[in-house]
């Protein structure tokens, strides 16, 4: 495998109405979707601008473990080199195995758990796919994190079983996120996602795993939003690393989008 273990490698969208947000997509991001056929269930590629991002699949009729529909969300899939002794280790570490280990046809093996903290997580061990293509372009993904009521669990959880490395981002966050606890997969440059501190922030229903898609305009996104069936849950709120927003498609599946070219810088203390 070429990817660390434990850094971000893919992603895919579960829909129950694909009739309604593959429109809803082609017309925010212009992506396209193709059809890897039945043997497959259907599964589609997502690329952007030719460029791969990710999976997406109808999950409609199919049910999670306790009986109820699959909801309709993203997924986030960290690397690993073998899937099952990952999963062994993510069930040892409190985590509970929801998914696989299976094969994704020649494309690679996955696993899906629930992490220690109550988030879902997806594993992906490389065969012919070894992921999403790193872009920066509008519509491709630009970053990924984890919010969780219970970090302490998730970064000893992430730690044993993905390998990260969490360094603390407390640092670089303007003054008033100062009390924000939030660590990145690696330092700086070499960050692949972050994990957040959400109490107090936000609903435990909120929390779990994020996408961030780069926009070139946030108003632009924000205006297409609705006008496709979406809805603008929050934002749009400037930062250091662009104007983000929090959206839901038509099926309820949330995402953020994020213009990074609109980012905002606080002024250093006495300038």
């Amino acid at each position: 495998m070429s990817r660390p273990v434990g850094s971000s490698c893919w992603i895919d969208c579960n829909t129950n109405n694909p009739d309604k947000t593959i429109p809803f997509y082609e017309g925010l991001f212009g992506w396209t979707f193709t059809d890897t056929g039945e043997d497959f269930a259907s599964y589609r590629i997502i690329r952007n601008q030719g460029a791969v991002v990710g999976g997406f699949m109808d999950v409609s009729g199919l049910t999670c473990p306790e009986g109820d529909p699959l909801p309709a969300m993203w997924d986030v899939y960290l690397a690993v080199e073998d899937a099952d002794a990952r999963a062994k280790l993510a069930v040892e570490n409190g985590g509970q195995l929801l998914m696989g280990p299976d094969d994704a046809g020649t494309a690679g093996r996955f696993a899906i758990v629930l992490d220690a903290a109550g988030s879902n997580v997806s594993m992906w061990q490389a065969g012919e796919t070894e992921g999403y293509e790193f872009t920066g372009q509008p519509g491709s993904p630009v970053w990924f994190e984890l919010m969780t009521h219970h970090y302490d669990k998730a970064a000893e959880f992430y730690t044993a079983v993905f390998e990260a490395n969490l360094v603390p981002m407390g640092d670089d966050l303007q003054e008033d996120c100062e009390a924000v606890r939030y660590s990145t997969n690696g330092a700086s440059d070499q960050a692949t996602w972050g994990l957040g501190d959400a109490t107090g922030m936000m609903p435990q229903e909120a929390t779990g795993w994020r996408v961030y898609f780069s926009v070139a305009s946030s108003e632009e996104a924000i205006a297409k939003v609705p006008a496709l069936g979406g809805t603008v849950l929050d934002g749009p709120q400037p930062s250091p690393f662009g104007t983000i927003a929090t959206v839901a498609d038509p099926d309820g599946a949330t995402f953020q989008i994020c213009a990074m070219s609109e980012s905002v810088h606080e002024p250093a203390l006495g300038s």
